[in-house]
Protein backbone atom coordinates (compact mmCIF):
# COMPACT_ATOMS: atom_id res chain seq x y z
CA UNK A 1 0.00 0.00 0.00
CA UNK A 2 1.16 3.53 -0.70
CA UNK A 3 2.35 5.54 2.24
CA UNK A 4 2.71 9.27 2.72
CA UNK A 5 6.35 9.37 1.62
CA UNK A 6 7.85 11.94 -0.75
CA UNK A 7 7.24 9.72 -3.77
CA UNK A 8 3.99 8.08 -4.83
CA UNK A 9 3.99 5.08 -7.14
CA UNK A 10 0.99 3.83 -9.06
CA UNK A 11 1.18 0.12 -8.27
CA UNK A 12 -1.20 -0.91 -5.51
CA UNK A 13 -4.03 1.06 -3.91
CA UNK A 14 -3.66 4.69 -2.92
CA UNK A 15 -3.52 5.51 0.76
CA UNK A 16 -6.23 8.07 1.61
CA UNK A 17 -3.67 10.28 3.38
CA UNK A 18 -1.80 10.93 0.13
CA UNK A 19 -4.84 12.61 -1.44
CA UNK A 20 -4.54 15.67 0.80
CA UNK A 21 -0.87 15.98 -0.11
CA UNK A 22 -1.82 16.09 -3.78
CA UNK A 23 -3.00 19.69 -3.29
CA UNK A 24 0.64 20.74 -3.54
CA UNK A 25 3.54 19.52 -5.66
CA UNK A 26 4.01 15.79 -5.30
CA UNK A 27 6.34 13.30 -6.98
CA UNK A 28 4.33 10.58 -8.74
CA UNK A 29 6.23 7.89 -10.59
CA UNK A 30 5.16 5.30 -13.15
CA UNK A 31 7.19 2.22 -12.26
CA UNK A 32 8.10 -0.59 -14.62
CA UNK A 33 5.24 -2.79 -13.44
CA UNK A 34 2.70 -0.06 -14.22
CA UNK A 35 4.28 0.66 -17.59
CA UNK A 36 4.13 -3.02 -18.50
CA UNK A 37 0.46 -3.20 -17.56
CA UNK A 38 -0.29 -0.08 -19.60
CA UNK A 39 1.55 -1.31 -22.69
CA UNK A 40 -0.22 -4.67 -22.53
CA UNK A 41 -3.63 -3.06 -22.08
CA UNK A 42 -3.02 -0.63 -24.92
CA UNK A 43 -2.00 -3.41 -27.31
CA UNK A 44 -5.04 -5.45 -26.35
CA UNK A 45 -7.38 -2.49 -26.88
CA UNK A 46 -5.98 -1.85 -30.34
CA UNK A 47 -6.04 -5.52 -31.26
CA UNK A 48 -9.65 -5.90 -30.16
CA UNK A 49 -10.74 -2.68 -31.84
CA UNK A 50 -9.00 -3.46 -35.11
CA UNK A 51 -10.01 -7.13 -35.17
CA UNK A 52 -6.47 -8.48 -35.45
CA UNK A 53 -7.84 -12.01 -35.09
CA UNK A 54 -9.34 -11.77 -38.55
CA UNK A 55 -12.92 -11.08 -37.47
CA UNK A 56 -12.85 -7.46 -38.60
CA UNK A 57 -13.22 -4.27 -36.55
CA UNK A 58 -15.17 -4.77 -33.33
CA UNK A 59 -17.39 -2.14 -31.77
CA UNK A 60 -15.69 -0.63 -28.72
CA UNK A 61 -17.73 1.92 -26.82
CA UNK A 62 -16.32 5.41 -27.18
CA UNK A 63 -13.59 4.31 -29.57
CA UNK A 64 -15.73 3.36 -32.58
CA UNK A 65 -19.12 4.59 -31.39
CA UNK A 66 -20.90 7.67 -30.16
CA UNK A 67 -21.39 8.27 -26.47
CA UNK A 68 -24.14 7.64 -23.97
CA UNK A 69 -27.54 7.41 -25.59
CA UNK A 70 -25.87 7.81 -28.99
CA UNK A 71 -23.87 4.59 -28.67
CA UNK A 72 -25.79 3.12 -31.61
CA UNK A 73 -24.26 5.66 -33.99
CA UNK A 74 -20.70 5.50 -35.32
CA UNK A 75 -18.11 7.83 -33.86
CA UNK A 76 -15.59 9.86 -35.84
CA UNK A 77 -13.07 7.93 -37.88
CA UNK A 78 -10.10 10.13 -36.97
CA UNK A 79 -8.76 9.44 -33.46
CA UNK A 80 -8.04 13.09 -32.65
CA UNK A 81 -11.54 14.02 -33.84
CA UNK A 82 -12.98 11.27 -31.66
CA UNK A 83 -11.25 12.85 -28.66
CA UNK A 84 -12.88 16.19 -29.49
CA UNK A 85 -16.17 14.34 -29.94
CA UNK A 86 -15.80 12.94 -26.44
CA UNK A 87 -14.91 16.12 -24.60
CA UNK A 88 -16.54 19.03 -26.39
CA UNK A 89 -20.16 18.16 -25.62
CA UNK A 90 -19.36 17.68 -21.92
CA UNK A 91 -18.30 21.32 -21.51
CA UNK A 92 -21.63 22.18 -19.90
CA UNK A 93 -20.67 22.64 -16.24
CA UNK A 94 -21.63 25.69 -14.21
CA UNK A 95 -20.89 27.31 -10.90
CA UNK A 96 -17.75 28.19 -8.98
CA UNK A 97 -14.53 26.28 -9.48
CA UNK A 98 -13.94 23.31 -7.22
CA UNK A 99 -11.13 23.66 -4.66
CA UNK A 100 -7.72 22.81 -6.06
CA UNK A 101 -7.28 20.11 -3.43
CA UNK A 102 -10.32 18.20 -4.68
CA UNK A 103 -9.38 18.57 -8.36
CA UNK A 104 -5.80 17.40 -7.96
CA UNK A 105 -6.82 14.58 -5.62
CA UNK A 106 -9.39 13.48 -8.20
CA UNK A 107 -6.76 13.44 -10.93
CA UNK A 108 -4.46 11.36 -8.71
CA UNK A 109 -7.28 8.85 -8.20
CA UNK A 110 -7.91 8.85 -11.94
CA UNK A 111 -4.23 8.40 -12.75
CA UNK A 112 -3.90 5.45 -10.40
CA UNK A 113 -7.02 3.81 -11.86
CA UNK A 114 -5.74 4.17 -15.42
CA UNK A 115 -2.31 2.87 -14.41
CA UNK A 116 -3.77 -0.55 -13.63
CA UNK A 117 -3.71 -1.26 -17.37
CA UNK A 118 -7.35 -2.32 -17.73
CA UNK A 119 -8.57 0.87 -19.44
CA UNK A 120 -6.64 0.66 -22.70
CA UNK A 121 -4.96 4.07 -22.35
CA UNK A 122 -1.44 4.78 -23.51
CA UNK A 123 1.45 4.80 -21.06
CA UNK A 124 2.31 8.31 -22.25
CA UNK A 125 -1.02 9.65 -20.98
CA UNK A 126 -0.41 8.24 -17.51
CA UNK A 127 3.21 9.43 -17.48
CA UNK A 128 2.15 12.95 -18.46
CA UNK A 129 -0.53 12.96 -15.78
CA UNK A 130 2.03 11.84 -13.23
CA UNK A 131 4.35 14.67 -14.30
CA UNK A 132 1.63 17.24 -13.65
CA UNK A 133 1.69 16.51 -9.91
CA UNK A 134 5.25 17.82 -9.59
CA UNK A 135 3.92 21.27 -10.58
CA UNK A 136 1.30 23.69 -9.26
CA UNK A 137 -0.93 23.18 -12.31
CA UNK A 138 -4.59 22.61 -11.43
CA UNK A 139 -7.49 22.57 -13.92
CA UNK A 140 -10.38 24.95 -13.38
CA UNK A 141 -13.37 22.65 -12.89
CA UNK A 142 -16.92 23.95 -12.29
CA UNK A 143 -18.78 22.45 -9.35
CA UNK A 144 -22.11 21.58 -10.96
CA UNK A 145 -22.85 19.13 -13.77
CA UNK A 146 -22.20 15.58 -12.59
CA UNK A 147 -24.81 12.99 -11.63
CA UNK A 148 -22.18 10.54 -10.38
CA UNK A 149 -22.96 7.91 -13.01
CA UNK A 150 -21.00 7.01 -16.13
CA UNK A 151 -18.27 8.61 -14.08
CA UNK A 152 -17.92 12.28 -13.16
CA UNK A 153 -18.19 13.09 -16.86
CA UNK A 154 -18.60 16.86 -16.88
CA UNK A 155 -16.03 17.83 -14.21
CA UNK A 156 -13.44 15.37 -15.50
CA UNK A 157 -13.99 16.65 -19.05
CA UNK A 158 -12.98 20.13 -17.88
CA UNK A 159 -9.88 18.65 -16.30
CA UNK A 160 -9.01 16.78 -19.50
CA UNK A 161 -9.54 19.86 -21.64
CA UNK A 162 -7.30 21.94 -19.37
CA UNK A 163 -4.56 19.31 -19.69
CA UNK A 164 -4.93 19.70 -23.47
CA UNK A 165 -4.48 23.48 -23.11
CA UNK A 166 -8.14 24.36 -23.48
CA UNK A 167 -10.39 26.18 -21.03
CA UNK A 168 -8.84 27.53 -17.86
CA UNK A 169 -6.49 26.35 -15.14
CA UNK A 170 -4.46 27.57 -12.19
CA UNK A 171 -0.70 27.94 -11.89
CA UNK A 172 0.73 28.99 -8.54
CA UNK A 173 -2.83 29.72 -7.43
CA UNK A 174 -3.59 32.16 -10.27
CA UNK A 175 -6.43 31.49 -12.72
CA UNK A 176 -5.55 31.89 -16.38
CA UNK A 177 -6.12 30.27 -19.80
CA UNK A 178 -5.07 26.64 -19.56
CA UNK A 179 -2.45 26.96 -22.31
CA UNK A 180 -0.73 29.71 -20.32
CA UNK A 181 -0.90 27.68 -17.12
CA UNK A 182 0.71 24.71 -18.86
CA UNK A 183 3.50 26.89 -20.20
CA UNK A 184 4.02 28.56 -16.82
CA UNK A 185 4.47 25.18 -15.13
CA UNK A 186 6.66 23.65 -17.84
CA UNK A 187 4.04 21.22 -19.12
CA UNK A 188 3.06 20.44 -22.71
CA UNK A 189 -0.54 20.07 -23.88
CA UNK A 190 -1.70 16.48 -23.65
CA UNK A 191 -2.55 14.71 -26.91
CA UNK A 192 -5.40 12.21 -26.62
CA UNK A 193 -7.29 9.84 -28.85
CA UNK A 194 -10.91 8.87 -28.29
CA UNK A 195 -10.11 5.97 -25.96
CA UNK A 196 -7.76 8.09 -23.83
CA UNK A 197 -10.31 10.88 -23.61
CA UNK A 198 -13.15 8.60 -22.57
CA UNK A 199 -10.97 6.86 -19.99
CA UNK A 200 -10.08 10.22 -18.45
CA UNK A 201 -13.71 11.21 -17.95
CA UNK A 202 -15.15 7.81 -16.99
CA UNK A 203 -14.93 6.87 -13.35
CA UNK A 204 -16.01 8.35 -10.05
CA UNK A 205 -12.71 10.04 -9.25
CA UNK A 206 -14.14 13.43 -8.22
CA UNK A 207 -16.68 11.70 -5.99
CA UNK A 208 -14.06 9.45 -4.41
CA UNK A 209 -11.59 12.28 -3.85
CA UNK A 210 -14.14 14.64 -2.30
CA UNK A 211 -15.48 11.86 -0.07
CA UNK A 212 -12.00 10.84 1.09
CA UNK A 213 -11.02 14.44 1.90
CA UNK A 214 -14.30 15.06 3.72
CA UNK A 215 -13.92 11.83 5.66
CA UNK A 216 -10.42 12.83 6.73
CA UNK A 217 -11.72 16.18 8.03
CA UNK A 218 -14.60 14.55 9.92
CA UNK A 219 -12.22 11.97 11.41
CA UNK A 220 -10.06 14.82 12.69
CA UNK A 221 -13.12 16.57 14.15
CA UNK A 222 -14.27 13.32 15.75
CA UNK A 223 -10.93 12.94 17.54
CA UNK A 224 -11.01 16.59 18.57
CA UNK A 225 -14.57 16.39 19.87
CA UNK A 226 -13.72 13.28 21.87
CA UNK A 227 -10.87 15.19 23.54
CA UNK A 228 -12.99 18.31 24.06
CA UNK A 229 -15.75 16.27 25.69
CA UNK A 230 -13.20 14.95 28.19
CA UNK A 231 -11.93 18.47 28.84
CA UNK A 232 -15.52 19.67 29.42
CA UNK A 233 -16.18 16.84 31.88
CA UNK A 234 -12.96 17.63 33.75
CA UNK A 235 -13.58 21.39 33.93
CA UNK A 236 -17.07 20.79 35.32
CA UNK A 237 -15.85 18.15 37.76
CA UNK A 238 -18.00 15.34 36.34
CA UNK A 239 -17.76 11.80 37.67
CA UNK A 240 -16.26 9.66 34.84
CA UNK A 241 -18.51 6.71 35.69
CA UNK A 242 -20.40 7.18 32.42
CA UNK A 243 -17.24 5.78 30.78
CA UNK A 244 -17.16 2.59 32.84
CA UNK A 245 -15.65 -0.25 30.81
CA UNK A 246 -18.18 -2.86 31.95
CA UNK A 247 -21.03 -0.48 31.17
CA UNK A 248 -19.83 0.06 27.59
CA UNK A 249 -19.04 -3.62 26.99
CA UNK A 250 -22.62 -4.37 27.99
CA UNK A 251 -23.75 -1.85 25.35
CA UNK A 252 -22.25 -4.21 22.76
CA UNK A 253 -21.05 -1.78 20.09
CA UNK A 254 -17.32 -1.85 19.30
CA UNK A 255 -17.10 1.85 18.49
CA UNK A 256 -18.47 2.78 21.91
CA UNK A 257 -16.09 0.35 23.66
CA UNK A 258 -13.09 1.79 21.83
CA UNK A 259 -14.21 5.39 22.29
CA UNK A 260 -14.72 4.79 26.00
CA UNK A 261 -11.20 3.40 26.26
CA UNK A 262 -9.75 6.51 24.62
CA UNK A 263 -11.79 8.81 26.85
CA UNK A 264 -10.79 6.99 30.02
CA UNK A 265 -7.16 7.30 28.91
CA UNK A 266 -7.54 11.05 28.40
CA UNK A 267 -9.36 11.51 31.73
CA UNK A 268 -6.90 9.38 33.69
CA UNK A 269 -6.12 11.19 36.95
CA UNK A 270 -9.27 13.31 37.03
CA UNK A 271 -10.84 14.09 40.40
CA UNK A 272 -14.64 14.55 40.48
CA UNK A 273 -15.79 17.71 42.24
CA UNK A 274 -18.61 15.93 44.08
CA UNK A 275 -20.96 18.83 43.31
CA UNK A 276 -22.41 17.60 40.03
CA UNK A 277 -25.81 15.85 39.75
CA UNK A 278 -25.99 12.06 39.90
CA UNK A 279 -26.59 11.92 36.14
CA UNK A 280 -25.10 14.40 33.70
CA UNK A 281 -27.01 15.75 30.66
CA UNK A 282 -26.95 13.47 27.65
CA UNK A 283 -24.37 15.64 25.87
CA UNK A 284 -21.89 14.36 28.47
CA UNK A 285 -23.37 11.13 29.78
CA UNK A 286 -24.22 9.65 26.37
CA UNK A 287 -21.12 10.98 24.61
CA UNK A 288 -19.33 7.59 24.39
CA UNK A 289 -22.42 6.05 22.83
CA UNK A 290 -22.80 8.91 20.32
CA UNK A 291 -19.10 9.20 19.52
CA UNK A 292 -18.85 5.42 19.40
CA UNK A 293 -21.67 5.13 16.88
CA UNK A 294 -19.90 7.77 14.79
CA UNK A 295 -16.72 5.69 15.02
CA UNK A 296 -18.54 2.61 13.74
CA UNK A 297 -19.99 4.60 10.84
CA UNK A 298 -16.62 6.16 9.98
CA UNK A 299 -15.06 2.70 9.87
CA UNK A 300 -17.65 1.64 7.30
CA UNK A 301 -16.84 4.72 5.24
CA UNK A 302 -13.13 3.86 5.61
CA UNK A 303 -13.85 0.56 3.88
CA UNK A 304 -15.82 2.15 1.03
CA UNK A 305 -13.06 4.66 0.34
CA UNK A 306 -10.40 1.94 0.48
CA UNK A 307 -12.34 -0.13 -2.05
CA UNK A 308 -12.76 2.86 -4.37
CA UNK A 309 -9.06 3.71 -4.15
CA UNK A 310 -8.11 0.10 -4.93
CA UNK A 311 -10.62 -0.36 -7.75
CA UNK A 312 -10.93 0.57 -11.42
CA UNK A 313 -14.03 2.60 -12.29
CA UNK A 314 -14.00 2.65 -16.06
CA UNK A 315 -15.98 1.44 -19.07
CA UNK A 316 -15.17 -0.61 -21.01
CA UNK A 317 -12.37 -2.63 -19.42
CA UNK A 318 -9.91 -4.80 -21.33
CA UNK A 319 -8.94 -8.17 -19.88
CA UNK A 320 -6.15 -10.22 -21.45
CA UNK A 321 -6.40 -13.95 -21.79
CA UNK A 322 -4.02 -16.50 -20.32
CA UNK A 323 -1.61 -16.38 -23.25
CA UNK A 324 1.45 -14.24 -23.89
CA UNK A 325 1.22 -11.20 -21.54
CA UNK A 326 3.55 -9.16 -23.76
CA UNK A 327 1.70 -9.81 -27.02
CA UNK A 328 -1.90 -10.57 -25.98
CA UNK A 329 -3.99 -12.62 -28.35
CA UNK A 330 -7.20 -10.71 -29.15
CA UNK A 331 -8.97 -14.01 -29.57
CA UNK A 332 -8.39 -14.65 -25.87
CA UNK A 333 -8.73 -11.07 -24.65
CA UNK A 334 -12.03 -9.46 -23.78
CA UNK A 335 -13.51 -5.97 -23.98
CA UNK A 336 -16.13 -5.95 -21.22
CA UNK A 337 -18.78 -3.24 -21.18
CA UNK A 338 -20.40 -2.60 -17.82
CA UNK A 339 -21.06 -0.10 -15.06
CA UNK A 340 -18.08 0.20 -12.72
CA UNK A 341 -18.46 3.96 -13.07
CA UNK A 342 -21.71 3.83 -11.06
CA UNK A 343 -20.76 5.52 -7.78
CA UNK A 344 -23.46 4.11 -5.54
CA UNK A 345 -21.13 2.90 -2.73
CA UNK A 346 -19.56 6.33 -2.41
CA UNK A 347 -22.99 7.97 -2.64
CA UNK A 348 -24.33 5.94 0.28
CA UNK A 349 -21.12 6.58 2.22
CA UNK A 350 -21.33 10.35 1.58
CA UNK A 351 -24.88 10.45 2.91
CA UNK A 352 -23.81 8.51 5.99
CA UNK A 353 -20.89 10.89 6.47
CA UNK A 354 -23.25 13.87 6.30
CA UNK A 355 -25.46 12.25 8.96
CA UNK A 356 -22.45 11.62 11.21
CA UNK A 357 -21.30 15.20 10.66
CA UNK A 358 -24.70 16.56 11.64
CA UNK A 359 -24.87 14.59 14.88
CA UNK A 360 -21.30 15.47 15.84
CA UNK A 361 -22.20 19.09 15.14
CA UNK A 362 -25.27 18.75 17.33
CA UNK A 363 -23.07 17.43 20.15
CA UNK A 364 -20.55 20.26 19.90
CA UNK A 365 -23.30 22.90 19.81
CA UNK A 366 -25.14 21.38 22.79
CA UNK A 367 -21.94 21.17 24.81
CA UNK A 368 -21.18 24.83 24.15
CA UNK A 369 -24.76 25.71 25.09
CA UNK A 370 -24.34 23.83 28.38
CA UNK A 371 -21.04 25.63 29.01
CA UNK A 372 -22.44 29.16 28.58
CA UNK A 373 -25.61 28.50 30.65
CA UNK A 374 -25.20 29.41 34.37
CA UNK A 375 -28.01 27.02 35.28
CA UNK A 376 -25.94 24.06 34.09
CA UNK A 377 -22.28 25.12 34.01
CA UNK A 378 -21.57 24.97 37.72
CA UNK A 379 -22.16 28.63 38.41
CA UNK A 380 -19.96 30.22 35.77
CA UNK A 381 -21.20 33.61 34.45
CA UNK A 382 -23.70 33.63 31.58
CA UNK A 383 -22.06 33.49 28.16
CA UNK A 384 -18.75 33.16 30.03
CA UNK A 385 -18.56 36.95 30.10
CA UNK A 386 -16.15 38.42 32.64
CA UNK A 387 -18.66 41.22 33.40
CA UNK A 388 -22.09 40.17 32.06
CA UNK A 389 -23.91 43.06 30.46
CA UNK A 390 -20.85 45.24 30.12
CA UNK A 391 -19.30 42.36 28.20
CA UNK A 392 -20.87 39.53 26.22
CA UNK A 393 -18.22 36.82 26.15
CA UNK A 394 -19.19 33.94 23.85
CA UNK A 395 -22.65 35.26 22.95
CA UNK A 396 -21.81 35.97 19.31
CA UNK A 397 -19.95 32.68 18.94
CA UNK A 398 -22.91 30.75 20.29
CA UNK A 399 -25.22 32.46 17.82
CA UNK A 400 -22.88 31.49 15.00
CA UNK A 401 -22.74 27.85 16.12
CA UNK A 402 -26.53 27.73 15.97
CA UNK A 403 -26.32 28.94 12.37
CA UNK A 404 -23.62 26.35 11.54
CA UNK A 405 -25.72 23.50 12.92
CA UNK A 406 -28.81 24.72 11.07
CA UNK A 407 -26.84 24.84 7.81
CA UNK A 408 -25.47 21.33 8.32
CA UNK A 409 -28.93 19.95 9.05
CA UNK A 410 -30.43 21.71 6.03
CA UNK A 411 -27.79 20.28 3.72
CA UNK A 412 -27.68 16.76 5.17
CA UNK A 413 -30.68 15.52 3.17
CA UNK A 414 -29.65 12.23 1.52
CA UNK A 415 -28.55 12.51 -2.10
CA UNK A 416 -28.03 8.85 -2.94
CA UNK A 417 -31.69 8.07 -3.56
CA UNK A 418 -32.62 11.29 -5.37
CA UNK A 419 -32.29 9.63 -8.77
CA UNK A 420 -33.49 11.39 -11.93
CA UNK A 421 -33.40 9.75 -15.38
CA UNK A 422 -31.28 11.50 -18.01
CA UNK A 423 -29.46 10.91 -21.30
CA UNK A 424 -32.56 9.65 -23.17
CA UNK A 425 -33.08 7.14 -20.33
CA UNK A 426 -29.71 5.54 -21.03
CA UNK A 427 -28.84 6.78 -17.54
CA UNK A 428 -32.27 5.92 -16.20
CA UNK A 429 -31.08 5.64 -12.60
CA UNK A 430 -28.17 7.60 -11.12
CA UNK A 431 -26.61 7.76 -7.62
CA UNK A 432 -25.79 11.50 -7.31
CA UNK A 433 -22.65 10.55 -5.42
CA UNK A 434 -20.80 13.64 -6.61
CA UNK A 435 -23.36 15.94 -5.01
CA UNK A 436 -23.28 13.90 -1.82
CA UNK A 437 -19.50 13.89 -1.61
CA UNK A 438 -19.07 17.61 -2.35
CA UNK A 439 -21.82 18.40 0.15
CA UNK A 440 -20.07 16.23 2.76
CA UNK A 441 -16.86 18.16 2.09
CA UNK A 442 -18.61 21.47 2.78
CA UNK A 443 -20.24 20.20 5.97
CA UNK A 444 -16.97 18.79 7.28
CA UNK A 445 -15.48 22.29 7.20
CA UNK A 446 -18.40 23.62 9.26
CA UNK A 447 -17.92 20.82 11.78
CA UNK A 448 -14.33 21.92 12.24
CA UNK A 449 -15.55 25.43 13.07
CA UNK A 450 -18.04 24.02 15.57
CA UNK A 451 -15.21 22.20 17.33
CA UNK A 452 -13.15 25.39 17.29
CA UNK A 453 -16.06 27.28 18.85
CA UNK A 454 -16.39 24.72 21.66
CA UNK A 455 -12.64 24.81 22.26
CA UNK A 456 -12.75 28.60 22.54
CA UNK A 457 -15.55 28.27 25.11
CA UNK A 458 -13.55 25.78 27.19
CA UNK A 459 -10.53 28.05 27.15
CA UNK A 460 -12.70 30.99 28.26
CA UNK A 461 -14.43 28.93 30.98
CA UNK A 462 -11.20 28.58 32.95
CA UNK A 463 -10.59 32.33 32.64
CA UNK A 464 -13.96 33.12 34.24
CA UNK A 465 -13.76 30.67 37.12
CA UNK A 466 -13.86 27.02 36.04
CA UNK A 467 -11.33 24.83 37.77
CA UNK A 468 -8.08 23.86 36.09
CA UNK A 469 -8.28 20.32 34.66
CA UNK A 470 -7.17 17.62 37.06
CA UNK A 471 -6.36 15.04 34.35
CA UNK A 472 -2.87 15.71 32.94
CA UNK A 473 -3.87 15.07 29.32
CA UNK A 474 -6.84 17.42 29.61
CA UNK A 475 -4.59 20.04 31.19
CA UNK A 476 -2.15 19.71 28.28
CA UNK A 477 -4.93 20.39 25.77
CA UNK A 478 -6.09 23.42 27.75
CA UNK A 479 -2.54 24.76 27.93
CA UNK A 480 -2.21 24.43 24.14
CA UNK A 481 -5.45 26.36 23.66
CA UNK A 482 -4.44 29.01 26.20
CA UNK A 483 -1.08 29.50 24.49
CA UNK A 484 -2.76 30.08 21.14
CA UNK A 485 -5.80 32.15 22.22
CA UNK A 486 -6.03 35.08 24.63
CA UNK A 487 -8.94 35.29 27.09
CA UNK A 488 -12.00 37.18 25.87
CA UNK A 489 -11.51 40.17 28.17
CA UNK A 490 -12.66 42.66 27.00
CA UNK A 491 -14.97 41.71 24.12
CA UNK A 492 -13.44 41.45 20.64
CA UNK A 493 -14.32 39.85 17.32
CA UNK A 494 -13.80 36.10 17.73
CA UNK A 495 -14.01 34.79 14.17
CA UNK A 496 -10.24 34.40 13.82
CA UNK A 497 -9.99 32.87 17.31
CA UNK A 498 -12.47 30.17 16.30
CA UNK A 499 -10.42 29.43 13.18
CA UNK A 500 -7.22 29.38 15.25
CA UNK A 501 -8.75 26.89 17.67
CA UNK A 502 -9.99 24.74 14.78
CA UNK A 503 -6.51 24.66 13.22
CA UNK A 504 -4.93 23.78 16.57
CA UNK A 505 -7.35 20.89 17.05
CA UNK A 506 -6.53 19.60 13.57
CA UNK A 507 -2.81 19.43 14.39
CA UNK A 508 -2.73 18.76 18.16
CA UNK A 509 -2.01 15.15 19.10
CA UNK A 510 -5.31 13.44 19.95
CA UNK A 511 -4.49 9.87 21.03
Amino acid sequence: MLTTTDTVTLTGPLAPAVLRRAAGPLTVTVDEAARARLDRGRRLFRALRDGDDGTGERPIYGATTGFGALVGYPGRADEADQCDNTLAHLGAGQGPDLPHGIVRAALLVRTRSLAQGLSGVSAEVVERLAAMFATTFSPAVPRYGSVGASGDLVPLAYAAQALRGRGHAYADGRRMPAAEALAATGLRPLALDGRDALALVNGTSVTTAALALAHDTVRTAHRALTALTCLLADLLGCDPGFLDADLLRAYGHPGAVDTGTRMRHRLAGTTPSGTRPLQEPYSIRCSPQLLGAAEDALRHIDAVIAADLAGVSDNPLFFPGVGDPVHPDPAEGRAVHGGNFFGQPAAFAADLLASVTAQLGNLAERQLDLLVDPARNGGLPPMLATEPGAQHGLQGVQLATTAFVAEIRRCATPAAMQSLPTNLHNQDIVPFGTQGALRAHDLAELLGLLCGSLALGLRQAVHVGARRPTAPRCAALLDALSAAIDPVDPDRPLDEDVRTAARLLATHAMP
